[in-house]
């Protein structure tokens, strides 16, 4: 049968050795978590029509993870680091709401458009890789070395929770994936900081207070 041979581009090819390159040098472990999405949507809900007006872009869930991220890694700043001398949004702490997401819908439409160069990928030192957009339910992303970390949100499903006073209730829930370096970043050190993010999404005005 015909066969199509297709050259793999620079990009794809930089990021697959680098791929390989994490699975043979890093001591890579992922631990996971579940965040309640509920708090998040309806924030978003109650405020999405005036940032749009404000800002004329929509706001997403991908900067309540970006500015969850940036808390967490102040406070484990291990998790920021690397082994030795990438994020696609870089300077993301700098960035407010509106920032983030207009970088990520510059990025998105430059994607679309295969436009995206190797310096839009390199720069940064924690990664945020969203698989629920193409219906993820859970998954264990690779390192982008050499960074140590990265953040890997899924899809959103309705599940009954048990709640704190026993009862049951329908809630959004998304498992969270981080995988990460045990070269220099403990398992405690991980699953803290994995329950932060999780914290900050549960309870996020204060995000959104800190610009």
């Amino acid at each position: 049968k015909p066969v199509k041979r297709t050259k793999m581009s620079r990009r794809r090819m930089t990021i697959a050795n680098r791929l390989v390159e994490a699975q043979h040098t890093a001591a890579m472990l992922t631990t996971f978590n579940e965040v309640d999405m509920t708090a998040v949507m309806k924030l978003r809900s109650e405020r999405k029509e005036d940032f749009l007006k404000k800002n004329d872009v929509k706001l997403g869930f991908m900067s309540f993870f970006t500015k969850a991220s940036v808390a967490a890694l102040k406070e484990f700043p291990l998790l920021n680091a690397e082994i030795q001398g990438n994020e696609i949004v870089r300077d993301a702490d700098k960035l407010d709401f509106a920032g983030i997401e207009r970088e990520i819908s510059n990025l998105g439409t430059k994607a679309k458009n295969k436009e995206l160069q190797l310096s839009d990928l390199q720069g940064g030192s924690f990664t945020i890789t969203n698989g629920g957009i193409f219906g993820s339910m859970l998954s264990t992303p690779i390192l982008n070395t050499p960074q140590v970390g990265i953040l890997g949100m899924h899809n959103i499903v309705k599940r009954a929770v048990v709640m704190p006073d026993d009862s049951i209730e329908v809630r959004p829930m998304m498992y969270l994936a981080l995988s990460y370096d045990h070269r220099i970043v403990d398992g405690k050190e991980a699953v803290q900081f994995l329950v932060r993010i999780k914290q900050l999404l549960e309870d996020p005005y204060d995000l959104l207070l800190q610009g």
